[in-house]
């Protein structure tokens, strides 16, 4: 051949190719096909098509296979071909790639001939497509002229329209410069009273200037007739003396009197006493920390508990899932409730258990056990932010207990007053229990 396969012809052949290299052995295929042997025949034409049609140009034995499989599913093209007379109705394709594989006489004009003739289908195609791209174009083109001509009527519509919205614009302007004059006038006329009344103000501050004077006179002269006055007071103050004491005598007499007729007993509280502090002999949080016990040891806890009215805040979820995070939620709720109510009545210690409830989708049905004081957070609130709450809450100097794992709510609640402990702590006095 003069020239190479046309690319539409090399798909053909390769095409033919992978339909007939199923049906052959691995022994009778070319080592570079083998890998290509199991493949369908699209995945052949795709991967393996230069391989193929290398195959067919270099190894005359594998090209004669190939043919035999073509004059079998091809019987009639191959026949004319073999006979020198191609079909005339038949895809010049068709007939160039069946005359390459079976290389009968004069093969190579065939080929060039279908090259040829694919060429001028193509051009053909190419030619119809650009006449309707062209016609696609044309209503376009109409199209576009008739959307110019509708937005040019729009816009000469919209320009007449601004045109008179500018109109009337000028026309307000022109009030509205009216109307600055005239304000400026007032302002002229508004600045010449304020500056009548300026004058007036001043010459009215001299005349109050003059009457402050004549006032600060009056009062020098006022308080020396007081003095004069506190002198001749000072002078009788001896016999006003004496009379004030003998009324304070019988005062004092009549108060002992109304005592002893109404038998009062003697105060016995003071003021102190409602101040609260911490007795001796009486035991505080910190007082229990400085013990030598150990954070987890439970007694720590009873100690703790045993102060004048302990308050017990619980961060529920926290102690729960540290002892026994396998249960449903609602399990392990029940769970601690239960083993608070037993605390409770023990030590009789206020006791509150908080959970987070932000991820609630409805209430929790939960009767709260005698002695449990049970609390959720609102939604958007965690359960660590109403621990904070109870403890602020709480007067300053109550024993106050937060039972919680978190270094944060136990930073927190410590900064506030509260004394915290581990979960673990809780759990092993309720395991106690």
């Amino acid at each position: 051949m003069e020239r190479p396969l046309p690319e539409r012809v090399r798909r053909r052949v390769v095409a033919f190719t992978g339909d007939a290299l199923g049906g052959l052995t691995i022994a009778e295929l070319p080592p570079p096909l083998r890998q290509y042997a199991r493949f369908t025949p699209q995945r052949r034409a795709k991967f393996g098509g230069n391989a193929m049609a290398a195959a067919l140009e270099s190894d005359a034995a594998f090209r004669q296979r190939i043919a035999s499989r073509v004059r079998e599913q091809l019987p009639e093209l191959t026949g004319a071909l073999d006979e020198g007379t191609p079909p005339p109705a038949a895809d010049p394709v068709d007939v160039a790639a069946a005359a390459y594989i079976l290389r009968p006489s004069g093969w190579a004009k065939l080929v060039a001939a279908a090259g040829e003739e694919a060429q001028r289908a193509q051009a053909e195609r190419a030619g119809e497509e650009a006449q309707r791209e062209l016609a696609r174009l044309r209503d376009e083109l109409s199209q576009a002229r008739g959307a110019a001509r509708d937005e040019a009527e729009r816009g000469r519509r919209e320009l007449e329209a601004l045109r008179k919205e500018l109109d009337g614009t000028q026309r307000k302007l022109r009030s509205a410069q009216a109307d600055v004059r005239r304000r400026e006038a007032s302002l002229r006329k508004l600045q010449e009273e304020l500056d009548a009344v300026r004058s007036a103000a001043g010459t009215e501050k001299a005349a109050l200037d003059s009457e402050v004077r004549r006032l600060k006179s009056r009062l020098a002269e006022t308080e020396s007739a007081l003095e004069a006055g506190r002198r001749a007071a000072r002078e009788g103050r001896s016999v006003e003396d004496m009379r004030v004491r003998l009324l304070l005598d019988t005062v004092l007499d009549a108060a002992q009197g109304l005592r002893r007729e109404l038998a009062l007993p003697p105060s016995e509280t003071r003021p102190a006493d409602t101040v609260d502090a911490v007795e001796p002999g009486r035991m505080s949080p910190k007082d229990v920390a400085a013990r030598a016990l150990s954070e987890t040891d439970p007694a720590l806890l009873d100690q703790l508990l045993a102060l004048p009215q302990a308050h017990l805040v619980v961060d529920g979820y926290n102690v729960t899932k540290t002892g026994y995070p396998t249960l449903p939620l609602e399990k392990q709720r029940l769970r601690l409730l239960g083993g608070l109510a037993v605390l409770a009545a023990q030590s009789g210690a206020e006791v509150t258990c908080v959970f987070d409830g932000a991820e609630l989708a409805a209430p929790v049905l939960l009767a709260p056990p005698r002695g449990v004081r049970v609390l959720f957070s609102k939604p958007g609130q965690t359960a660590d932010e109403l621990i904070r709450r109870l403890v602020r809450a709480e007067p300053p100097g109550r024993a106050v207990v937060v039972v919680s794992s978190d270094r944060e709510v136990a930073d927190g609640c410590a900064a506030a007053g509260a004394r915290p402990v581990a979960s673990v702590l809780l759990l092993k006095r309720l395991a106690r229990s």
